[in-house]
């Protein structure tokens, strides 16, 4: 199977690329949105900040929605997730808006959010074979999403309780970095490799 990871321009791929390789994936990475839609699966990855992300996305993100919408399975990650929204607090420009709703600054004396913590799944393909499991997260802003019922998993940083999850048909976002989670994030990129491949 070929997934294909967009680059924006900023941050290090290869901690990404490696663990989908490790789960029986074929990789690219592409810098063009619209060549990337052409592999079995999309990976918008955690890296960069939202404007410049949005920028790099924007004449593409009629195509990329089409293609979410249509079926083409995708999974965002940390940033990837948030970029899966329509507006970002973080910075100008919007996402692709597979999902409605928007990204807000973490309510938390201490930002950025980095650490492991808590995800409370709920009962979804992308956490087959697993109860609550710790994650790695590294953010400072997190998804409000418009419909309560796209969130498929949840997690709390002092007090401030977001979703970990979400999810819209055959696209899916996580906040926290599966590559990043030893054992239980591999198994949730394996878990996304076989929803992806069926």
């Amino acid at each position: 199977m070929k997934v294909t990871i967009f680059d924006y321009g900023t941050g290090n791929l290869h901690s990404l690329a490696k663990a989908f390789e490790n789960a029986g994936a074929q990789v690219a990475i592409e810098a063009e949105p619209g060549q990337a839609l052409k592999s079995d699966a999309l990976v918008l990855p955690g890296v960069g900040a939202f404007g410049a992300a949005a920028s790099r996305l924007a004449a593409y993100a009629p195509a990329v929605r089409a293609a979410l919408a249509s079926g083409h399975p995708c999974l965002g990650i940390c940033l990837g997730m948030q970029l899966l929204f329509e507006t970002s607090e973080e910075g100008d420009g919007a996402g692709v808006a597979a999902l409605r709703g928007r990204v807000r600054k973490l309510q938390a004396r201490r930002t950025p959010h980095m650490g492991w913590n808590e995800v409370t799944v709920h009962d979804d393909p992308l956490f087959a074979g697993m109860p609550c499991f710790l994650a790695y997260y590294a953010n400072s802003f997190v998804a409000e999403p418009a419909d309560p019922a796209s969130v498929i998993a949840w997690t709390e940083y002092e007090r401030d309780r977001f979703p970990a999850a979400v999810r819209r048909d055959r696209t899916w976002g996580v906040q926290f970095h599966p590559e990043k989670s030893d054992a239980a994030g591999l198994q949730v990129i394996r878990n996304f490799l076989d929803i992806a491949v069926a």
